[in-house]
């Protein structure tokens, strides 16, 4: 009647409306990182050159989105308890992992471009195993720091969601990918597995040394008993409230300014990510929980991961289709009744609903929900792009590889002459 569930159905799987405005589709990204424009740039440059032609993009993210999942198989089965210590190649493989994922995932575009295959679904696989890998990245991230099932863990997961949301929420108004003189992509991924490799050398638990033991003073202004891990949750915390968040609602703002919208309303879309994040931490803050207790923060972290990656790629598709934001995913609603379930007896002074093991139990149900729920609508999206746009995901039609492994042939065989 107020035409919500066709606008929910729209959101959710691409209508013909939506297919048809990828014509309009145009990447736009801003990196304003000296780092990559100095150094990663040229790395980059001559890694994309190890890829064969004849390799999808879409298959080369796929591949570099492997190495994180792999490893955080890895993690539950030698590190479980996210503290560890566990076998010392582990957190090398960690380290490898990561900056193997961000090499793969900086060169994919660089080899569309390099074999003429760009189009919409790039930015959406691409930036849909991003949305994915901020939680199981950050559960990679706990293993190799000793975290613990706690809250050190907890706000890694969320100090990670956050900033991906903004940027996407930004990109999605502004029609440009903004990344600053500092950022996560960037310096943040170089810092953690500069972390892990340093767990590799020194151990995990040296994070958990004081900050007056490592540098000889806490500075004057942290408390004497804070430890490196302390250190480092207030110093992601102060970037993303002081060097993230401003810059995503000014840019947003003047957005809708100039294109004449509704700055309430662009603001509101802020909303489910709020919910998101309140019911993730009243479920782990609750008295009535045990997820921290019983060590099922890995299983937590991966399924509300899930959730805040159809959320994210939700509205990514949203932008490349141009179609209205999706304020809503039902995979959300386990989550609310989740927090509702281990709250209630806490305020009402009852005694707690879920055990340990039938916590476990719902998490394990809504872990397959949303899998299931995933993948069905990624196949889904997936089909209806390559069907309307004529194209595969994970190949290139073999005689415009071959017409691109020509012509890379003849560039080459010109550089050469020219050398000459």
């Amino acid at each position: 009647m107020f035409g919500f569930g066709s606008r929910l159905h729209e959101s959710d799987y691409v209508s013909d409306a939506g297919l048809a405005n990828l014509r309009l589709y145009k990447y736009g990204c801003v990196d304003k990182s000296p780092v990559t424009k100095y150094v990663l740039s040229h790395y980059w440059n001559w890694a994309v050159t190890l890829f064969p032609m004849w390799m999808a993009p879409n298959l080369i993210t796929l591949i570099g989105f492997g190495f994180v999942v792999s490893n955080l198989l890895l993690v539950t089965y030698f590190i479980p308890d996210l503290y560890g210590p566990g076998p010392t190649w582990i957190y090398f493989s960690c380290s490898i992992g990561l900056w193997l994922y961000s090499t793969f995932d900086n060169v994919d575009g660089k080899q569309a471009r390099r074999t003429g295959s760009s189009s919409p679904l790039g930015e959406l696989f691409d930036h849909g195993c991003d949305a994915l890998n901020c939680c199981i990245g950050s559960v990679n991230q706990a293993a190799c720091m000793a975290m613990g099932h706690s809250w050190y863990s907890a706000f890694l997961l969320l100090l990670t969601t956050l900033p991906f949301f903004l940027s996407t929420w930004e990109e999605y108004h502004t029609g440009v990918l903004y990344l600053g003189y500092v950022n996560g992509p960037t310096e943040g991924l170089i810092i953690a597995c500069v972390v892990m490799l340093i767990s590799g050398f020194k151990g995990p638990m040296f994070w958990r040394s004081e900050v007056v033991e490592v540098f000889g003073t806490n500075f004057g202004i942290f408390p004497k008993d804070w430890i490196l891990l302390d250190l480092m949750v207030c110093g992601m915390t102060l970037l993303l409230v002081l060097g993230h968040v401003p810059p995503c609602l000014i840019a947003v703002y003047k957005s809708c300014k100039e294109k004449n919208q509704s700055v309430v309303a662009a603001y509101s879309e802020l909303l489910p990510m709020s919910l998101f994040l309140v019911s993730a931490y009243a479920w782990l803050a609750s008295p009535a929980s045990y997820i921290f207790e019983a060590q099922h923060f890995i299983l937590f972290a991966v399924t509300v991961g899930i959730v805040f990656g159809r959320m994210a790629t939700k509205i990514i598709l949203a932008h490349v289709t141009k179609m209205p934001f999706p304020y809503f995913t039902v995979q959300l609603v386990p989550l609310i009744v989740g927090a509702f379930i281990v709250n209630v007896p806490v305020v009402f002074g009852l005694e707690p609903i879920f055990s340990a093991d039938t916590e476990y139990y719902y998490l394990i149900a809504y872990f397959i929900f949303v899998a299931v729920a995933y993948a069905q609508w990624a196949l889904f999206v997936i089909d209806r792009f390559c069907t309307y746009l004529g194209i595969k995901c994970l190949s290139i039609p073999r005689p415009k590889a071959q017409q691109s492994e020509e012509e890379e042939g003849l560039i080459g065989s010109s550089a050469r002459i020219r050398q000459d």
